[in-house]
């Protein structure tokens, strides 16, 4: 259950790039505005901004959306990335299919266990948190990757895991990428394999509508 291996910083994060458009200003004005939540999501934010957060943001059932762009399902989704940005629908797809890429179609996390599914079959562990790490990425936004390491379960199961969802506080996620494996400092450097979840019980139509909106 080890991640693909990075390649290092240089590449930066498919979400946070395709979500720099180079927003400045203070952070801290209008706390609670679009605007200030769009610029955490874009990835720029101060870094008294970062607080710790629990399991419970992360609580519930999730599905990979991976198998989704290998049937078809997030096509609509590439053409739309295609229409604004800088590569085609096929180079979008071939990015994502390394980025989206995991043998776990599906993990559930309730109180402090993650039962992480691969081929239908359960690898389960107990985790607490491990703080929190911010990364800078090349074009100059940045991340923050929120992490938790085994304390307990099958052998199987990674020993860190390491949540990034465009969040800096406590906040349950609506969706998520995540990072695991053994090594919590390969981890971070972790840049091109981003395994990514929405809940369970989000239809296809809706998960391609909500990815859609961002």
């Amino acid at each position: 259950m080890v991640a693909v291996g990075g390649t290092g910083t240089a590449h930066g994060h498919a979400e946070r790039e395709e979500h720099d458009h180079g927003h400045e200003g203070d952070a801290h004005d209008h706390a609670h505005s679009h605007d200030h939540d769009d610029q955490i999501y874009q990835g720029y934010f101060e870094d008294d901004q970062v607080k710790e957060r629990g399991l419970s943001d992360w609580a519930g059932d999730w599905q990979s959306v991976y198998p989704y762009l290998q049937d078809g399902t997030l096509d609509p989704v590439m053409a739309h990335k295609a229409e604004h940005g800088d590569k085609s629908a096929d180079e979008y797809r071939a990015y994502y299919e390394i980025g989206y890429r995991t043998d776990a179609g599906r993990i559930a996390i309730d109180g402090d266990t993650v039962t992480f599914y691969e081929q239908g079959e359960p690898i389960e562990a107990r985790y607490a948190s491990d703080g929190y790490e911010i990364l800078t990425y090349e074009k100059g936004n940045r991340g923050v990757r929120f992490i938790f390491e085994k304390t307990g379960g099958d052998e199987a199961a990674p020993r860190y895991i390491q949540f990034s969802d465009h969040k800096i506080a406590p906040e349950a996620a609506d969706h998520y990428h995540l990072y695991w494996g053994d090594d919590r400092a390969a981890l971070l450097e972790e840049l091109t394999n981003w395994p990514t979840y929405y809940p369970s019980s989000l239809s296809a139509e809706e998960i391609v509508a909500e990815m859609m909106a961002h």
